[in-house]
């Protein structure tokens, strides 16, 4: 399996700089659009809610850390919970609305708004809990989860919790042929007019970025396998500079394969339901296993999980498409096969770069591209 093992936890590594990017970075999450749209995900934050609240016994009482507190509900949640005081840290200006709304809520007392990233707050105590909406596009884009990583090594105490606990990224091949209707061949026959010359044009417009869209479990060819997974409570930063992992699928029928589909979910565990050392020392770099898309919900050690397989309720995370400039058709149990490889970029660190390879029997190819927030960008396919 493709998964990012953990290690003992060690002291907080220097603060990386805050680049112009960065800035750029948080200067988006300044505009009440992006938080809207995070709010009204009743999938999001409902599940974020259950989890405070099912977590209670640990938070009542204790010091509580929100990474990207962004409006500050989290926190807030916190506060609700019992929790007798909670730092709500973020470095965009929208920490500016959290401060007024933690007021109009009576709870300045036990809410402390930051507005400064992670990385240059000073707080002179550690925390029982760390809690955190770390989860970019496809999991680790944005790469939130380092700040987490930061926070974590400088004030969690041992045996502190941590919300989400865990996380998996799942691949699969998918058909839709829909999006090949709407985007390419609607160019045969416009009101009458052949613009079939126009198709070419259609297919880099269309596909040469990784699409965020939603499709159904309809859509998905085989049971998907799991390319990375991440135990918040031990992992380190190198380790999600990159990662490889290979697949290989069995379609369950005969249909054009259209392209790849990410998605993933995170689970709310406490410190007591940590995986165990042997599985924490498993290599992140390896074969990936066949899973089914539900079996998160066969874990006897699950309590709470907020997925976004095509399967369940929709997010604002949707899925990560990656399609094929050209259908390949696909026979019943015909096997696909190949490598998944994922790094962040040494320009950007927030940006991912991909690099899919893929064999089906009877055609072999590439793709390189890269994944960045709210701008998906195709480098190289061929």
């Amino acid at each position: 399996m493709g998964s990012l093992p953990g290690q003992a936890a060690s002291a907080a590594a220097p603060p990386p700089p805050c680049t112009d990017y960065d800035m750029a970075y948080f200067k988006a999450y300044s505009h009440i659009g992006v938080h809207e749209e995070m709010l009204k995900d009743h999938v999001r934050t409902n599940t974020y809610r259950n989890a405070i609240m099912h977590h209670q016994d640990l938070i009542s009482g204790k010091v509580v850390l929100d990474v990207g507190c962004g409006t500050g509900v989290l926190s807030i949640f916190c506060a609700f919970a019992g929790a007798t005081r909670v730092y709500a840290v973020d470095a965009s200006d929208i920490a500016l609305q959290a401060m007024e709304i933690v007021r109009e809520n009576e709870l300045s007392d036990k809410v402390i708004v930051l507005h400064d990233r992670i990385e240059d707050v000073e707080i002179e105590e550690k925390v029982d809990v760390i809690i955190s909406e770390w989860m970019g596009y496809m999991l680790l884009a944005e790469s939130m989860l380092g700040s987490v990583i930061f926070a974590r090594d400088k004030w969690l105490k041992p045996g502190g919790l941590i919300l989400p606990s865990h996380a998996s990224l799942y691949l699969a091949p998918i058909t839709n042929s829909q999006r090949y209707q709407n985007s390419v061949y609607f160019w045969r026959d416009v009101y009458g007019i052949k613009m079939s010359s126009m198709m070419p044009l259609a297919k880099q417009c269309a596909f040469m970025e990784p699409s965020v869209e939603t499709i159904s479990g309809e859509n998905v060819l085989t049971w998907p396998t799991v390319v990375a997974q991440v135990d918040c409570y031990t992992i380190q930063a190198l380790q999600l500079e990159t990662f490889t992992a290979t697949f290989k699928y069995t379609s369950m029928l005969q249909a054009p394969l259209h392209g790849f589909a990410f998605w993933f979910d995170v689970e709310f565990n406490g410190p007591v339901r940590q995986k165990s050392k042997k599985q924490a020392s498993q290599s992140m770099d390896g074969n990936t296993q066949n899973a089914s898309p539900s079996n998160k919900k066969k874990k006897s050690d699950v309590s709470i999980v907020l997925s976004t397989a095509p399967e369940d309720a929709p997010t604002h995370w949707q899925q990560t498409l990656l399609y094929l400039f050209e259908p390949i058709e696909l026979k019943k149990d015909q096997n696909i096969e190949g490598s998944i490889t994922i790094s962040q970029s040494q320009q950007h660190a927030r940006f991912l770069n991909i690099c899919l390879k893929y064999f089906t029997g009877d055609q072999c190819d590439l793709y390189k591209m890269n994944l960045k927030k709210m701008d998906l960008v195709r480098l190289t396919a061929k």
